[in-house]
């Protein structure tokens, strides 16, 4: 296929161009584009392999011919190649009619002209990162972790015009900025990333005062033991995020749950499920949701007490579970749609149901593929290797479409 030029208005494009961030602009492009790693392959002059090496950084472009491949492959314009990233504008995702460039261009005129930051200028930064939010449900962290952080750049750039309690409140921006750059490098698989950028967070939240950003920190850095099967950091960080002062209720519910899930990972069931039955009562009533946790709710609860349910090998209430949770998402939640289901998948191959998983399986595989890596796409695998350990046919349906797309 031809490129289409108008990707490039994209500034997350622009940004990783600008710094030389090769696996981003693939990545981007492709997100973009909505082409296979096969096509984009053949743009640029690359088998699928190398592409899927430099997109996970595997491999590196080290070599000038195969960053003349991609320039020219892409079309790169050329007013990008010789700049850098403080001269480009704001970064910022436009989508129509969820994400303008009304409050990028505010803060850009701030940095240019000298004039004061203002209140409104952060009302419109918290605007900002709040659609920003949003959109990285439905196009990943791969395609928003580098326009997000070269806009955290400009953020922190501003710090040095703020005073008093405006200064305060910069500096809880920029602690929800470094919480949603944790999360996306986490996503990632990119724990020592993601520790310092909740760190980063923690301290800022606690300087400007910000418990709900200290208790979220916390509460996401047990969900980071918690991927990497630590149960017991899982459970003494959630316990610490809960009885951080500040933290609202609907942060405490969260923290909560993740004691659950972290005492289901060693197998204390009575215990995960008296934290799971607590967290419960607390989001029942909670209704003082701080901006970030929008996708709290119900639903989000009843998938996550169906992972639970999957350390702990309880098959049939983990599908209860996850169909539950994954009924209520909304369809924009990609990511997290792609993970739920995997797990449902699983849950249906631990219950002996073949056809189930892989129907569940089957319909987790195309959001996983594009936006799931490493953890649905990891979690899709597991299913096939026990399906076909068990024999069932249905596990090499499964592995030759994860081949397919590997």
């Amino acid at each position: 296929m031809e490129p289409d030029l108008d990707v490039w208005a994209h500034p997350g494009l622009r940004a990783a161009v600008a710094v030389g961030d090769w696996s981003a602009v693939l990545r981007t492009w492709r997100a973009l584009t909505r082409i296979s790693q096969s096509k984009l392959g053949a743009l640029v002059g690359l088998a699928q392999p190398d592409v899927s090496a430099i997109e996970n950084r595997r491999r590196a472009v080290t070599s000038v011919e195969v960053r003349q491949r991609i320039l020219e492959g892409l079309r790169v314009p050329t007013e990008l190649l010789g700049g850098g990233v403080e001269e480009l504008p704001m970064p910022s995702l436009v989508l129509p009619g969820v994400i303008s460039e009304a409050a990028s261009d505010r803060l850009m005129r701030i940095k240019q002209s000298g004039l004061r930051l203002d209140a409104a200028s952060l009302d419109s930064l918290e605007a900002l990162l709040a659609a920003h939010r949003r959109a990285e449900d439905t196009l990943g962290s791969h395609a928003m972790s580098g326009v997000v952080a070269a806009q955290f750049q400009q953020v922190a750039g501003l710090y040095g015009q703020a005073r008093g309690p405006l200064a305060d409140r910069l500096v809880k921006v920029m602690a929800e900025y470094a919480q949603f750059l944790a999360w996306m490098a986490q996503d990632q698989d990119n724990a020592p990333v993601a520790l310092g950028w909740f760190d980063r967070s923690y301290d800022w939240a606690l300087e400007s005062g910000h418990g709900d950003m200290a208790a979220t920190t916390m509460s996401m850095k047990a969900h980071l033991a918690w991927s990497g099967g630590n149960g017991r950091r899982c459970v003494r960080l959630g316990e610490a995020a809960a009885s951080t002062a500040g933290a609202s209720e609907a942060t405490r519910a969260m923290a909560v749950q993740m004691a659950g899930r972290g005492h289901a990972l060693v197998g204390e069931a009575d215990e995960a499920y008296r934290r799971l039955d607590e967290a419960q009562r607390i989001i029942a009533g909670a209704t003082d949701a701080p901006p970030w946790l929008y996708f709290y709710g119900e639903s989000w609860f009843s998938a996550q007490r169906g992972m639970a349910d999957l350390h702990l090998d309880r098959w049939r209430s983990a599908v209860e579970n996850l169909t539950r949770g994954l009924a209520g998402l909304d369809p924009s939640y990609r990511r997290d749609r792609a993970w739920y289901g995997a797990c449902l998948a699983h849950a249906h191959a631990g219950f002996g149901e073949s056809a189930a998983a892989l129907e569940a399986a089957l319909a987790a595989v195309p959001d996983a593929a594009e936006l799931g890596r490493p953890h649905a796409w990891g979690e899709l695998h597991t299913v096939a290797g026990l399906l076909l350990r068990r024999g069932a046919p249905e596990g090499r349906v499964l592995f030759d479409a994860l081949a397919a797309l590997d």
